[in-house]
């Protein structure tokens, strides 16, 4: 039986002051849940109804698995449609950035990204073609916000995100940045190289201004008809497609 300190707890996870003071956040839903329990995070505890213990399956023994009715599991979840799996996991406390790691390939930047399905879709995308690393600045929507990790589908298990001060992170910079401008070169007629960042800007104000001066290169996606901007989870996504389509080629030689 769940107590008023576990719902209280769970619920408090919510916030981001909550889930900094007790390290860690919520991840719900069958396919999301197994999905951390098989990555490289710490999952401190399952929750999760007789139908929900079911799907999961052959849970590791050294995971804490309590359960709970559909009753008690309703006070904890988030969802409209509780799915009957809900983990509480670690949120890593030593994850270091090495400059090494992002030689050789292209990762992405974020410039104050704030809408939590925005992030969580630019996770997922950027899992599928095969980015492995995401500089956000500090003012980019918390990861671990339970909007931004069911978004994500489980994709946060596998994608390395890293908060820094983006101001001092471009200075230290030793690869090309591709910024995402509407004056910049046409996107179909941009050479990424080989390894390089792609700056993503605020949904309402694009990239700061502070941030544009070290851009080295200007891209944008070419507009046909009259729509104002793009959102730019979209964007983001054109733009990795793009950087596929390119290294494809060349390995096609």
């Amino acid at each position: 039986m769940l107590s008023k300190a576990q719902i209280s707890l769970i619920t408090s996870l919510q916030h981001k002051k909550y889930r900094t003071q007790h390290s860690l956040f919520v991840v719900e839903g069958i396919k999301s849940v197994l999905e951390f329990v098989n990555s490289a995070y710490k999952i401190n505890k399952i929750f999760a109804t007789v139908e929900g213990i079911a799907k999961l399956g052959k849970i590791p023994q050294i995971i804490k698995l309590e359960e709970v009715s559909e009753h008690e599991f309703s006070k904890i979840s988030s969802l409209k449609t509780p799915q009957g799996a809900l983990a509480l996991v670690e949120i890593p406390q030593d994850l270091q950035l090495n400059f090494d790691d992002l030689q050789g390939k292209h990762s992405l930047i974020l410039d104050d990204i704030q809408d939590p399905g925005n992030l969580g879709t630019i996770i997922r995308t950027a899992e599928w073609f095969g980015i492995e690393n995401i500089i956000c600045s500090i003012g980019t929507v918390d990861a671990y916000n339970p909007k931004v990790v069911q978004a994500t589908m489980g994709s946060l298990s596998r994608i390395k995100l890293h908060y820094v001060e983006l101001e001092e992170f471009i200075e230290k910079k030793q690869l090309p940045v591709f910024g995402a401008l509407l004056d910049g070169s046409s996107i179909y007629e941009t050479d990424f190289g080989k390894e390089g960042f792609i700056m993503m800007g605020n949904e309402g104000n694009g990239i700061r201004k502070s941030l544009i001066s070290q851009v080295d290169k200007a891209v944008t996606i070419p507009r046909v008809g009259q729509a104002e901007s793009l959102n730019v989870a979209v964007a983001t996504t054109i733009f990795c497609s793009e950087l596929t389509r390119q290294n494809m080629e060349k390995k096609n030689g």
